[in-house]
């Protein structure tokens, strides 16, 4: 199994996404890490909100996905430089000033990877 330092995993996220959007959030990744994959969508959790798979979206190259439907069957390409869309709906989370991130995802060659962030609104 691969280990990826939490420093280098930070990089991923794009520092000031976060937007608030009508009961949900959304945030912008970007790969800078190099070509890989996405095997699944454990959760996002922003400030103590927690978003389950079924309640993410995951758009890129041109393509939306359902959290629930990537999985170790069904795994997103997610290639160097390449950018995502991250849509979270069904709860509000986003408050004005410091938002912790918090978003964990499965990948084939490292299992599970977590991104911790904090990013003001």
């Amino acid at each position: 199994m691969v280990v990826v330092p939490e420093f280098l995993i930070r990089r991923v996220y794009k520092k000031g996404s976060l937007k608030k959007l009508e009961n949900g959030a959304s945030l912008e990744l970007k790969n800078v890490l190099g070509p890989g994959f996405i095997s699944g969508f454990n959760f996002v959790k922003i400030n103590d909100v927690v978003f389950e798979p079924k309640d993410v979206k995951f758009i890129t190259g041109g393509k939306e996905l359902a959290g629930d439907c990537v999985s170790e069957a069904e795994p997103v390409a997610f290639r160097l430089g390449q950018e995502g869309l991250l849509i979270m709906s069904g709860k509000d989370c986003v408050v004005q000033g410091t938002n912790k991130i918090v978003i964990e995802v499965m990948n084939p060659e490292a299992g599970k990877v977590q991104l911790t962030v904090d990013d003001t609104v």
